[in-house]
């Protein structure tokens, strides 16, 4: 995969994410060494060859339900790969632990973790994964207001919820909040309203 440049004519600017939202924060399309702020690891953008879009390589974990994917955004250790397991049981599928690449709207894994799942306690298993899927929401793991307001993920322009990943409902809140914006399901308030 080619590195950006200044002079490459299909570059794009690539405005960082909100380091509260998880994921990585990169200011432009330019970087090409991985570098760490905070607590969130910054990876290298590149712009796929004949296309006039960033390829975001992206610290978080996504999982897929018929052709859509929801992205899970939150700083190591905040329960991505936890989450994920947990979303298998509600009828989500694998697409990519740890690492994603997102491009044009779809979210797939580096070929290297294709497949790959951390299990906290258990190790790395392989599974049956579905990729691409074309990105729908951004879930962050953290805890959020009561009745929330709609916010979109700065860096994709995803809606975005916030869902606490400790809570024995984080599965099935993250599917209903799919549900809520794929228009499958109406919400009377709240960030879908």
């Amino acid at each position: 995969m080619p590195r950006s440049s200044p002079n490459h004519p299909n570059r794009k600017p690539f405005h960082g994410l909100n380091p509260e939202e998880g994921g990585q924060t990169v200011m432009s399309c330019e970087l090409s060494n991985p570098t760490r702020r905070g607590d969130h690891k910054m990876l290298p953008i590149a712009v796929k060859p004949g296309h006039n879009t960033c390829l975001m390589h992206i610290h978080a974990s996504c999982a897929g339900r018929d052709g859509h994917g929801v992205l899970l955004l939150g700083p190591p250790g905040s329960g991505k790969s936890d989450l994920l397991l947990r979303l298998l049981d509600h009828g989500f599928m694998l697409v990519a632990d740890d690492q994603v690449e997102v491009g044009d709207g779809m979210a797939w894994p580096p070929p290297a973790l294709a497949g790959l799942l951390e299990v906290r306690g258990l190790g790395i298993v392989r599974l049956p994964y579905a990729a691409p899927v074309r990105l729908a929401l951004a879930v962050s793991l953290s805890i959020g207001d009561r009745l929330p307001h709609p916010e979109r993920h700065a860096g994709t322009g995803l809606p975005l919820v916030r869902v606490d990943p400790a809570q024995p409902s984080a599965a099935a809140r993250t599917g209903l909040a799919l549900d809520c914006a794929l228009g499958l399901t109406t919400q009377v308030a709240g960030v879908f309203a």
